[in-house]
């Protein structure tokens, strides 16, 4: 409704809150990385590459895990049950992991950690798109990709605080011996237990998706959570549309057959595809050459907090440029933006690495690489995700979506070395270019523009148009 009055002191609270999981994502995904030189050496675990391996990604097999559950959980006990979930685990693993002295338990609590981003990842950013007016959906969407972004960066920054410096030339045996070996890892973990624990109370102040209570026929309570984000009107209007669009797609149970029908099938597609690609897009592959490419540029990366100034910064930078624009420029326009122009940069880079050009020109590439991804296909695929599928089945939806992200994580991960040994860095970086220009094809054909629509309106055209 075009003069409604919405309560953004509420919303905001509410997008706040459930944003706490994308946080806590962010945070539990990076701090292993400070911790790594020194439980390696606790675990005695230095010269087992395979293990380190397993170390470092056996969160990523949690996460794979939450994301298949997460659609179930979400379409039979709704977003917020499953969120308070997630932050129990986030606690449990934050503690656990610092806490054990075997190598076998920390990888157990890794993988307890995995599962909370599972979930979070997925019901965060439907909880908000569900919970938030069409006008500014974008906006509230994309504060989950800048609580990812912050808790990164607070990883770091804790990571960084807590260790003691070390002398150089420090022995390993000397290393294992100091406050870090002991005891300085373990408190980079538990630092995690405050916004968890956090995250975990103040959920319960949260009420459940309107959605999901119209779909479960909910739909006074549903009408009292509409009417504090919006008044009256809004209320009414909104509750109408849910209904109808709920009425249009018959029985709340969902199955995956469901799935399979001509007017969802498509939309599913869509949802995997974008989901893939903002893994396969490459940019993992500028945080791989990140060490490499300061050097070459003539700065120290042994400092830590330089790296985390220029590749964090301009991460949380271009977040906001993201949630400034979302509503304006609209999703499909920054997809198209963020796709060909990671297109351009890695060209560009690879005839770089081809021709031997290093220092600034190729520094000022990388952060070009990165503000692109950070205004566009990083936080714009949560929120195209959020809102494309139909209610009826947006949870399971949903839920295929981000089990497709992290699977395609996973490959991603596994085939750079390979790539990178067959084809070099500058083989690579064109490789990782075809792709996006394909996925830049693939959105100019097949994204609708899903700006200022509420989530009713957007399924009606979408499964009207199939």
């Amino acid at each position: 409704m075009q003069n409604t009055k919405f309560n953004f002191k509420y919303l905001l609270f509410l997008a706040l809150v459930s944003a706490m999981g994308g946080f806590l994502f962010g945070y539990d995904w990076v701090v292993i990385g400070g911790a790594k030189p020194f439980y390696e050496l606790y675990f005695n675990i230095s010269d087992m590459p395979t293990v380190q391996g397993w170390a470092m990604s056996s969160a990523l097999i949690g996460c794979i895990f939450g994301a298949v559950i997460s659609g179930v959980v979400a379409d039979r006990f709704g977003r917020k049950n499953p969120l308070i979930f997630a932050a129990a685990l986030f606690t449990l693993s934050a503690f656990g992991t610092g806490y054990v002295s075997d190598f076998t338990p920390f990888i157990v609590y890794r993988l307890i950690g995995g599962l909370g981003i599972g979930l979070a990842s997925t019901l965060s950013p439907m909880y908000i798109a569900e919970i938030a007016p069409a006008k500014y959906r974008g906006q509230f969407v994309a504060i989950n990709q800048l609580t990812i972004v912050i808790g990164i960066l607070a990883a770091q920054i804790a990571n960084f605080f807590i260790a003691e410096a070390i002398p150089e030339n420090s022995a390993p045996a000397e290393i294992l011996a100091s406050w870090n070996g002991q005891t300085g890892w373990r408190w980079m973990f538990w630092a995690e237990l405050i916004p968890a624990i956090l995250f975990f109370i103040l959920m319960f102040l949260v009420p459940k998706s309107p959605r999901f209570l119209v779909k479960i026929q909910e739909n006074d309570t549903a009408k009292t959570v509409l009417n504090k984000i919006g008044g009256q009107g809004y209320a009414t209007q909104e509750l109408a549309a849910i209904q109808l669009t709920l009425a249009e797609s018959g029985s709340n149970k969902v199955s995956i057959s469901d799935l399979k029908k001509p007017k969802i099938k498509p939309i599913i597609i869509i949802g995997i595809v974008l989901a893939i690609f903002q893994q396969w897009c490459g940019i993992n592959i500028i945080f791989n050459y990140a060490d490499e490419i300061f050097t070459a540029a003539g700065y120290s990366v042994g400092d830590m907090l330089f790296n985390i100034v220029i590749t964090g910064s301009v991460n949380l930078i271009f977040t906001f440029v993201a949630m400034k624009t979302v509503d304006s420029w609209g999703r499909r326009k920054l997809m198209l933006l963020g796709s060909i122009g990671l297109g351009v940069v890695y060209a560009i880079l690879g005839g770089a690495y081809f021709f031997e050009f290093t220092g600034l020109p190729v520094l000022i590439l990388v952060i070009t690489a990165i503000a692109i991804y950070s205004m566009s296909l990083a936080p714009i695929t949560w929120v195209v995700l959020s809102e494309i599928f139909p209610n009826k089945v947006r949870g399971i939806a949903m839920s295929i979506a981000t089990f497709s992200l992290w699977v395609a994580s996973f490959i991603l991960t596994f085939t750079f070395p390979i790539l990178n040994d067959a084809l070099g860095a500058s083989g690579t970086f064109w490789v990782y270019s075809v792709i996006c220009v394909l996925g830049f094809i693939f959105i100019k054909k097949k994204l609708p523009e899903t700006k200022g629509k509420s989530l009713e309106e957007i399924e009606m055209e979408l499964t009207k148009d199939n």
